[in-house]
């Protein structure tokens, strides 16, 4: 008998970022993520795109990555902006570690219709 998961297909099922395969996280749950961004030293961005090419593309940085940044609020608001300024996008956090030169952590905070 084959194993019957219960997240569905993750073999094939297109996902957004790294918690893609979980259920959709609270707003304490995101804020407790940028959070952790922040803790950790590394520089958080943001970044959007329509949901058309989101698997395809390179995602639109809304405005520059914030550099020294250490209050949740003014990233929180950042994201709000973004989102009002582009309902129908994809919205994500990315965390930028600039000792590995890479993403330390990525995930989608508004998903667009579309």
């Amino acid at each position: 008998m084959p194993f019957q998961s219960t997240t569905g297909d993750y073999q094939t099922k297109r996902t957004l970022e790294t918690f893609g395969f979980l259920p959709p996280m609270t707003q304490e749950e995101i804020f407790d993520q940028i959070a952790y961004i922040i803790a950790q030293g590394w520089t958080p961005g943001i970044e959007h795109i329509h949901p058309s090419k989101a698997m395809n593309h390179y995602w639109t940085m809304w405005k520059l990555p914030f550099f020294g940044v250490s209050d949740l609020a003014q990233v929180v608001s950042e994201l709000e902006a973004c989102h009002r300024s582009y309902p129908d996008h994809h919205v994500r956090v990315t965390g930028y570690d600039n000792y590995t030169q890479s993403q330390g952590s990525c995930f989608v905070v508004f998903e667009g219709r579309g």
